[in-house]
């Protein structure tokens, strides 16, 4: 007792009575407490067991969570703690059993059982929980889950509990598949980035596996009845009917069995939302969703289904017809819109129900790109030219009838390549055996019009409308090695012969407006003719009235004259007879005074030389001149003759005296005519 008090008062003594005989254990609230019974008196474990529920020696079922727990003592327990299982926001963890009843043959995951999200291992193992990977998946959140039973693999961790080295590669194997195919996010279909709210919490959009496309998801199960013999798509099951809530887009696992789900590609599809889908269970390919845009129709073929019964009658016979939902062509083609079709299930051929234009140009082609195969066509004329003839064909295809087309030729571009194509190029071989290149160029509108025609009536046999066929400019092949090409050298002579029939209209049209120029000007002088004519005519009135006018004028003034001169004739007799008389005294006065004068002087000479002093004195001319000339006498100085300035005033007074004389003499005549 001395020794027992000693060992019970120190601290190892007291951790002896706590543990080895209370068997007092603390776990942590993070974490859980897996029992290992080191033995029983209830004896080992089945054979293929690993966990106990009856008290057995081994591991036991329930955890042991956060806390002190009594009655595990060390000679009899050991316990392991591990970490709470943890699931991030928006996340999936996804669980595998090491315990419970093994898989069915036809089982992929073990079937569902309500364990409280496997934190009730008891419960599962006695409910008909089966080991290997599970159906169910763990959703956000933290769980305490015996790690012994269950491995829980998350997006971070792997909660393996006791695990050998072995099982942890395996299970690290799997987190990077899950990873790879991004198998702990939800399926996001329809994403649209532009709407995603991004936070501290949101990680990329290629972490999340979205998309950012308009698309729908084409899903795969991995589990359930195999499909039968012949198939390939497994049908759609469940429903909205009845109270039938179905499977919940394949996140209802169970339910999508028990409603006869198959394993395989689904017919159905994950339209715009989010899903928590088990990727071990299923796995989900995105595809763009089925448009048809405006001006075409979508023929549907149909890959699933029951066999269609033949809608088309007897009488066509290029294949079959059927009805919405049977394996075929379906005789109803979808309108333009938008459509979460299965691309596996279903094919779509896009029928143009416009006008659109195919060209058989070299080179050329269109952005539906039908043409694509297409090239000019070779031909040999009747006058043997070897031209390319580019073609332009515009065609429309009634919207009832693009399932036959496709029924018939399979798409557009073999109704192309296999129909159209050799019935045009035919068609325009014949025409150019029967024609002249310069038919061809000269004759292109009245060809258009009977290719457009003949080409309509054998294309209605395909259900195609021909609306027009138009014609380009014939070209060389540019094979042709010639150093001059023919078919330029045929424009040139057109040329030249239009410029010739240009030149001859044009000369016709100049010839015919000379004539009219001709016209216009003979009118114009006509009219000025007749205007000066008519101005003749007023004149000649102005004139013969000018001319009365100036007769009776002149009369006026002849008469006036004759009354003007008539008096002047008299007034002169009056104004001569005066003057005569006054002439008369006036000569008998100055004749009296030259009397006088000549009287008084007493000499005629002297009377000369008054008048020549008087001239003299009055006129302008200098009276001693600027240069003299002497003149010469009869005689020497010998011979006793007067000096040259005497000799020259002598003469210059014989001459005055002379003339003065002379003058005087017809004056006086003068006056005594006047007198007489």
């Amino acid at each position: 007792m001395f020794w027992i008090g000693i060992i019970v008062g120190t601290p190892l003594g007291l951790w002896l009575i706590i543990h080895l005989i209370l068997g007092v254990r603390y776990i942590p609230h993070s974490r859980v407490g897996i029992v290992e019974k080191l033995w029983s008196g209830k004896g080992s474990l089945e054979e293929g067991r690993i966990i106990a529920l009856g008290g057995e020696a081994g591991l036991q079922a329930t955890p042991l969570r956060g806390g002190l727990h009594f009655g595990y003592p060390l000679w009899q327990y050991s316990i392991h703690t591990v970490p709470l299982v943890t699931i991030g926001e928006g996340r999936m963890g996804y669980v595998y059993a090491r315990d419970g009843a093994p898989l069915e043959q036809v089982q992929t995951l073990a079937r569902s059982v309500p364990c409280n999200a496997f934190q009730d291992a008891a419960t599962f193992l006695t409910g008909g929980g089966q080991r290997g990977r599970q159906r169910a998946i763990l959703r956000e959140g933290v769980y305490a889950i015996n790690t012994a039973l269950f491995v829980v693999i998350s997006e971070q961790n792997v909660y393996a509990g006791i695990s050998r080295k072995e099982e942890l590669a395996q299970f690290e194997n799997w987190q990077n598949e899950l990873q790879g195919g991004k198998g702990f996010s939800p399926v996001r279909v329809g994403y649209d980035a532009a709407t995603v709210v991004r936070d501290e919490r949101s990680a990329t959009a290629q972490e999340n596996g979205l998309s950012i496309q308009d698309n729908l998801g084409i899903v795969t199960v991995q589990d359930g009845p195999t499909l039968d013999p012949g198939e390939f798509i497994a049908p759609q099951v469940g429903s909205t009917e009845a109270g039938n809530s179905g499977h919940n887009y394949f996140q209802d696992i169970e339910e999508f069995l028990a409603l006869h789900g198959r394993r395989g590609r689904q017919l159905q599809v994950l339209t715009d939302g989010t899903y928590f889908i088990n990727r071990w269970f299923a796995t989900v390919e995105l595809k763009p969703k089925t448009l048809i845009p405006i001006g075409y129709v979508g023929v549907i073929i149909s890959y699933y289904g029951q066999t269609g019964e033949d809608v088309t009658g007897n009488q066509f016979r290029y294949g079959e017809q059927v009805n919405t939902g049977s394996r075929g062509v379906w005789k109803q083609a979808l309108a333009p819109g938008k459509y979460a079709l299965n691309p596996y299930a279903l094919k779509i051929e896009l029928v143009p129900t416009v006008n659109f234009v195919l060209r058989w140009v070299s080179g050329q082609t269109e952005t539906h790109r039908y043409d694509e195969s297409l090239a000019s066509i070779p031909i040999i004329t009747s006058d043997a030219y070897e031209p390319l003839l580019p073609l332009s064909l515009v065609l429309h295809i009634d919207y009832e009838k693009a399932p036959r087309v496709v029924q018939r030729f399979g798409d557009v571009k073999r109704l192309i390549s296999q129909t159209l194509d050799p019935i045009l190029t035919a068609y325009f071989r014949d025409v150019a055996q029967s024609s002249s290149m310069l038919e061809l160029l000269t004759h292109r509108e009245d060809i258009q019009k009977r290719a457009t025609a003949e080409l309509g009536r054998r294309f209605l046999e395909y259900d195609i409308n021909c609306v027009a066929v138009l014609i380009g400019r014939p070209e060389s092949d540019p094979r042709n090695t010639q150093s001059e090409d023919p078919i330029e050298r045929l424009f040139d002579q057109l040329r030249q012969r239009r410029l010739a029939e240009e030149q001859k209209e044009t000369f016709g049209k100049q010839q015919e407006a000379a004539m009219q120029l001709k016209q216009l000007n003979e009118a114009q002088a006509q009219a000025e003719r007749q205007t000066h004519l008519t101005q003749t005519k007023i004149e000649i009135e102005i004139a013969s009235n000018r001319g009365a006018a100036q007769l009776a004028e002149a009369e006026n003034l002849a008469r006036r004259e004759v009354t003007i001169a008539q008096g002047q004739g008299r007034a002169a007799v009056l104004i001569g007879q005066g003057e005569a008389s006054r002439i008369a005294q006036v000569g008998e006065a100055e004749a009296r005074v030259s009397e006088l004068k000549v009287e008084a002087l007493g000499d005629p000479r002297l009377y000369a030389m008054n008048l020549m002093a008087t001239q003299l004195a009055q006129s302008t001319q200098p009276l001693v001149p600027e240069r003299l000339v002497i003149l010469g006498g009869q005689g020497g100085p010998g011979e006793g003759s007067a000096s040259p300035q005497t000799s020259l005033f002598q003469t210059l007074m014989s001459v005055l005296t002379t003339w003065q004389a002379t003058q005087q003499v017809q004056e006086e005549k003068e006056v005594v005519d006047k007198k007489a």
